[in-house]
């Protein structure tokens, strides 16, 4: 009995010290009050009202639909202030018997006051020109004899068929023409303008005085063989006597007539 008891209180203190053992070799926080948990964030939820779909709704016949009528819109006539007259210009005057003198005086420049004259006589029995298909312009191929009658008149184009035709009337109905300031035939060419916003341009007398320029030749040409010219400008002075008063007089009517030129090609001011 006294065996069993002391193997008893042996295996008690062996249990014991085996024990206090494990318990040395615990970690550091054991038994340590636990630390308290995170509170959780604040958060706000909203309140969303639930979606009430309508109950069905029985479905409708459809109507018939009535075709519409048309409308109609009462035409209102324009006014005549809205209408826009078109564009015109009258005939020019015919030359006077002053200015056919003069014109079958002036000899420079293959009777250039002549050849103006003439175009100037046509275009006044042409009448007033309109704006629209039947303005335009025709040219001529004319010879008038040395006693101031027609030769031959060929036309070169147009581009109007009623100035065409007014223009071969008037030539047709011409009053007897003075004769030509150099005695011989006088060949031309002239632009007959039948438009409404110029009649053709006055020609310029105010260098008609200096000497009749030289046919081109290509100072520049060479035919290889004969030995080459240094091109030279040829001064041509003036004639000995002067120049007629009227053909290149600096007046303020000359300078007049050639700002009227251009008043009349580009519109200006307008």
């Amino acid at each position: 009995m006294g065996t069993l008891r002391r193997s008893r209180r042996g295996f008690f203190i062996a249990f014991v010290i085996s024990l206090s053992l494990h318990a040395s070799l615990l970690p550091s926080w054991w038994g340590k009050p636990k630390p308290p948990a995170p509170e959780e964030p604040l958060q706000v939820r909203l309140r969303v009202a639930p979606e009430v779909k309508p109950p069905p709704s029985k479905p409708r016949q459809a109507k018939p639909i009535k075709p519409a009528r048309p409308q109609t819109v009462p035409e209102i006539p324009p006014s005549p202030a809205q209408e826009k007259a078109p564009a015109s210009m009258p005939a020019p005057p015919a030359p006077t018997a002053e200015e056919w003198q003069l014109a079958s005086t002036y000899t420079p420049r293959n009777s250039k006051r002549y050849r103006h004259t003439w175009g100037r006589q046509v275009r006044s029995m042409m009448g007033t020109a309109v704006e629209g298909p039947d303005q335009g312009a025709v040219r001529f191929r004319i010879e008038i004899a040395p006693d101031g009658k027609l030769a031959k008149v060929e036309e070169l184009w147009s581009t109007s068929e009623m100035a065409s035709k007014l223009a071969w009337e008037a030539i047709r109905n011409l009053p007897p023409l003075p004769p030509i300031p150099t005695g011989k035939p006088l060949i031309f060419e002239q632009t007959i303008s039948f438009q409404p916003y110029e009649t053709g341009w006055p020609p310029s007398y105010k260098l008609d005085c200096l000497p009749e320029p030289l046919p081109f030749n290509n100072p520049f040409a060479w035919n290889g063989s004969s030995p080459p010219k240094v091109a030279t400008r040829e001064h041509r002075p003036p004639p000995p006597d002067g120049c007629p008063p009227d053909s290149t007089e600096d007046t303020i009517e000359e300078e007049e007539r050639s700002f009227k030129r251009q008043l009349d090609q580009w519109r200006w001011g307008r």
